[in-house]
C-alpha cells in the first residue's frame, strides 16, 4: 500500500469525547469513523487489524473441528418466541415491523438462529456431537456505547454452538474451547487476560466462564485469590465469612431515633456495621414480599438475588407491602413477624452470628442482641448467598486474600443444557432409535472489542504498537527526501521486493518531511520501520528500527529481504 492511496488520514489530537487510550488512537490513527453512537464504519486499516483477528479466531476453530455457517441477522420474532425470550429480553433487543406488518428482530445472539439451523440437517446421534461458528454482525441496544470499540451496539461476534449427546461430551468441547480461546488471545498479543467464573445471565444454562483482558477501564470487577487458581466475576464471586466469636446475649429493645441507615445506628450505639444486620426488601415474580436480611458491613449482589428470585430485574417493594406483614421500612427484620407469609432470604454472612443490632419493626428502635441460631430457628427461611465480595475478603477455597480487579470482557463461555434445543423441540434419534434431545454449549468473542484491549495493552505515548500477529502491515518504508541521489528509486524497488517476498508492506512516497512521516509511522503502528535517504543510501545501507524500540541500526540493503524474513519470523 502506498501512503498516498491510503484512506484515512492521521490527526494529532482527538476528541475531546474520547476518553479511553484505544478510542483517542483508533480516531486518530484513521482506523475507524464514529457513524453514530455506538455505530463505526472501519477504515481500511483497521479492517486489516479486524481480518487478522478473524483469521486467528478462524483457525483456532477450524483447528477444533468446528464448522464455519453464516446465520442471518434479521430473524422472524416466531423463533424468539419459541425460546421464550422474545417477551423476556429488554429493550436491549431491536424489534421492527416489516412492509407485510411482520415482526423481526436484530440478533444480538443466534441461539435461536443456529438450533433451527441444526433442527433441519440433524438427525441421528451418528451426527453428533459437532460445533457449528460464524463470525457476523449482531446489534445490541446498548443505553450507553462508551470507550469507541469496547461498548458498542453494532458489533462483530464469532459465535459458536456445540450439540451433544452427554455431559461428559460437552465437558470435553468445553474443556477444548476454553484452550482455544487461550490461544487465541495469546496470539493476537494479549497478555493481560484471565478465565473468571461468571454468571450465565440471559444466556441461561449452568457452568460459564468469561475470560477478561485486564484493564483499569473495564467496566467489569472479578477476585482473584493471592494464593490458589480461585477467580470469579464479582457477579457470582464468594467468600469465606469471618468467624466473628460474638457472644450470646438476650435481646434488648433500644431507642433509636433517626437512624434508617447502618451508619447512623452503628454511630449511635458505638458498633461496628458488621456487628448489624441490613433488612432489604423486593418482589418476586409472583408479588410476594421477599425480605433479605444481611451482615450490615456488605452490599446486596443484585446478579445472586435476581438468580435466586428466577427474575431479569428486582422489583423493590413499596411501603405499603412491607407494612403489611408488620414490619417497618428503615427498622425492619424479620423478629415478631409470621415468616410463612413471605420470603425470608438469610444471607450467609449471618449464619452462627449472634449479638447484633437488628430493626425492631418499630419506628425510631432497634433490637440488640439477635442470634441467627436461637431467633431464627422456628422461622420459615433459606439460606442463600447474595452478598457482594469486598476487596480483601478470604478465599472460599483456601483461606487465602482475595484481590478485586477490574477488565473487559473478551469472550465467553457457556454450558446452556437444554434450554434452547428442548424448547425450541429440537431431537434426535438414539441408538435405540428414540427421540432425545440435545445438550448445547455456546462461545462467543468479540472482534472489535477484542482489538481495542490489545491496543489498550499496546501503545505508548505516540500511537499503537501492534502485535506483528495483527499489524496492519508488517514493514513501514519512509521515504525521506526522494528527488536526491536515486532514493526514490530505491525505495519503489524495495518496495516491490517485499511485496514480491510476501511481507505486508506499507510505502510512505509522499514526499512529506521526516517529522510528519515519522509521527504517521507512529500512528500505524507497523512493526518494522525502514528508513531511506540520501544519507543512508550513499552507503548503500537503510535505517532499521521496531516499532516498539526508539534505537535504530543500520542495515545492508543487499539481502535486506532475507534480513526482513528473519526478522519477522523471528
Amino acid at each position: 500500500m502506498r501512503m498516498s492511496n491510503l484512506l484515512g488520514k492521521r490527526t494529532k489530537e482527538a476528541p475531546k469525547d474520547a476518553q479511553t487510550i484505544s478510542h483517542q488512537l483508533i480516531l486518530r490513527g484513521g482506523y475507524a469513523r464514529q457513524v453514530s453512537t455506538g455505530l463505526f464504519s472501519m477504515l481500511p486499516l483497521g479492517l486489516r487489524v479486524i481480518q487478522k483477528i478473524e483469521a486467528i479466531v478462524r483457525d483456532e476453530m477450524n483447528k477444533l473441528g468446528s464448522q464455519e455457517v453464516l446465520m442471518p441477522v434479521v430473524l422472524p420474532r416466531e423463533l424468539w418466541e419459541e425460546s421464550g425470550r422474545y417477551e423476556t429480553v429488554g429493550s436491549e433487543l431491536l424489534r421492527f415491523k416489516d412492509r407485510n406488518d411482520k415482526d423481526f428482530v436484530l440478533g444480538m445472539t443466534h441461539e435461536e438462529a443456529v438450533v433451527h439451523l441444526a433442527r433441519s440437517e440433524v438427525f441421528s446421534y451418528k451426527q453428533l456431537p459437532f460445533t457449528l461458528y460464524q463470525i457476523q454482525t449482531k446489534f445490541r441496544d446498548e443505553p450507553r456505547s462508551r470507550g469507541g470499540l469496547i461498548r458498542v451496539r453494532e458489533f462483530t461476534m464469532k459465535d459458536a454452538y456445540s450439540f451433544h449427546e452427554t455431559d461428559t461430551c460437552l465437558n470435553n468441547t468445553y474443556h477444548a474451547m476454553h484452550n482455544a480461546y487461550e490461544a487465541i488471545f495469546k496470539r493476537v498479543g494479549l497478555k493481560a487476560f484471565i478465565s473468571v467464573a461468571s454468571d450465565a445471565g440471559m444466556m441461561g444454562g449452568g457452568i460459564s466462564h468469561e475470560f477478561m483482558a485486564v484493564t483499569e477501564i473495564g467496566e467489569d470487577s472479578f477476585l482473584v485469590c493471592q494464593q490458589c487458581n480461585y477467580k470469579a466475576n464479582r457477579e457470582v464471586a464468594r467468600c469465606a465469612h469471618p468467624n466473628f466469636n460474638d457472644a450470646s446475649s438476650r435481646l434488648e429493645k433500644v431507642h433509636t431515633p433517626a437512624t434508617e441507615s447502618i451508619a447512623d445506628v452503628s454511630q449511635l450505639l458505638g458498633v461496628k456495621p458488621s456487628q448489624t444486620a441490613m433488612a432489604f426488601f423486593c418482589l418476586d415474580a409472583k408479588q410476594q414480599l421477599v425480605l433479605v436480611m444481611i451482615r450490615g458491613d456488605l452490599d446486596i449482589n443484585e446478579a445472586k438475588l435476581k438468580t435466586q428470585l428466577g427474575m431479569k430485574e428486582i422489583v423493590m417493594a413499596d411501603e405499603a407491602s412491607i407494612s403489611k406483614h408488620g414490619m417497618v421500612a428503615g427498622y425492619a427484620s424479620c423478629l415478631g413477624t409470621n415468616s410463612s407469609q413471605y420470603r425470608l432470604l438469610i444471607d450467609e454472612s449471618l449464619r452462627g452470628r449472634s449479638d447484633l443490632v437488628v430493626g425492631a419493626n418499630e419506628k425510631d428502635y432497634h433490637l440488640k442482641g439477635f442470634d441467627s441460631k436461637r431467633d431464627l430457628k422456628d422461622m420459615s427461611c433459606t439460606w442463600v448467598d447474595v452478598s457482594s465480595v469486598p476487596d480483601g475478603s478470604t478465599c472460599i477455597e483456601c483461606g487465602g486474600t482475595l484481590k478485586l480487579e477490574r477488565g473487559v470482557e473478551i469472550g465467553n463461555i457457556f454450558q446452556l443444557g437444554r434450554k434452547y434445543s428442548e424448547s425450541m423441540k429440537m431431537t434426535y434419534l438414539d441408538q435405540n432409535g428414540k427421540a432425545q434431545i440435545p445438550i448445547m454449549g455456546c462461545y462467543g468473542i468479540g472482534i472489535g472489542r477484542l482489538m481495542a484491549c490489545v491496543l489498550e495493552e499496546h501503545h505508548d505515548d505516540y500511537g499503537p504498537i501492534w502485535p506483528e500477529s495483527i499489524a496492519p502491515y508488517q514493514v513501514h518504508i519512509n521515504v525521506l527526501d526522494p528527488k536526491k541521489d536515486g532514493v526514490k528509486e530505491a525505495s519503489e524497488q524495495l518496495y516491490l521486493e517485499c511485496l514480491k517476498a510476501g511481507i505486508e508492506t506499507i510505502l510512505d512516497d509522499r514526499g512529506e518531511k521526516a517529522g510528519f512521516q515519522f509521527s504517521d509511522a507512529d500512528l500505524i503502528g507497523a512493526p518494522h520501520r525502514i528508513v531511506i535517504s540520501p544519507k543512508t543510501l550513499a552507503d548503500g545501507e537503510v535505517e532499521y528500527r521496531t516499532r516498539a524500540d526508539k534505537n535504530s541500526v543500520r542495515l545492508n540493503i543487499v539481502g535486506l529481504i532475507e534480513t526482513l524474513k528473519q526478522k519477522l519470523i523471528g
